[in-house]
């Protein structure tokens, strides 16, 4: 699982060792993960790393990609050339499931309602496009691929008190779809990765 030292990382890493998965956590710097389990395996590795990648793939089932720039404004690799080296050392493998975190702002705006359409996804472009056009970057990456993917277009993921519980559309935005906290989010993850209709298309979640 890339990315498993950040926000949601770490929740999914938590409720997938619940759930009774075996779970495999790589991150630059996983000493960050203060999680100790039996069926933990920790491994340092930056995914824009592809041949440092690709054996830390051996033996897994399916991939969850919680990995993130935040709120930086520097243009970023990380979305697109890590998913591309996540999915070759998954094709190296025999692995064919995965989920990643892409956002409402990367798609064909027209899908979105006035109030997102012509204020919010317009300010979040220009603050953080970096990160957006990344996220498009990666959308190309996975249709061109053969994995059984699916990319959440997830609003924000805001610090906040967990609902327990999320909303899921897997044809449209959500109306007032604009929040989920990191639990939600996490569970959400995890949710959509056991799933079995859900291959190579986007999907939607809020609180």
């Amino acid at each position: 699982m890339p990315g498993a030292t950040g926000t949601v990382g770490g929740h999914v890493v938590e409720q997938a060792l619940a759930r009774g998965h075996d779970v495999t956590a790589i991150a630059r710097n996983p000493a960050k993960l203060t999680v100790s389990h039996p069926r933990l395996t920790k491994i340092a590795v930056d995914i824009l790393d592809g041949p440092a990648v690709k054996p830390c793939l051996r033996g897994i089932d399916a991939v969850i990609s919680t990995v993130g720039i935040g709120t930086s404004k520097t243009p970023t690799t990380l979305y697109s050339k890590g998913t591309k080296n996540l999915l070759s050392g998954m094709s190296e493998h025999g692995v064919s499931r995965i989920v990643v975190i892409s956002s409402e702002v990367a798609e064909h705006w027209a899908h979105q309602g006035p109030f997102k359409l012509w204020v919010v996804l317009p300010l979040l472009q220009r603050f953080l496009g970096a990160t957006y056009d990344d996220m498009r970057r990666m959308d190309i990456v996975l249709w061109e691929s053969h994995a059984r993917w699916t990319a959440i277009r997830a609003p924000r993921i805001q610090p906040m008190k967990t609902k327990g519980q999320y909303r899921f559309s897997a044809n449209k935005p959500l109306r007032r779809g604009w929040l989920i906290s990191p639990p939600d989010m996490a569970t959400a993850l995890l949710d959509i990765a056991e799933r079995n209709d859900l291959d190579r298309r986007h999907v939607y979640v809020a609180n």
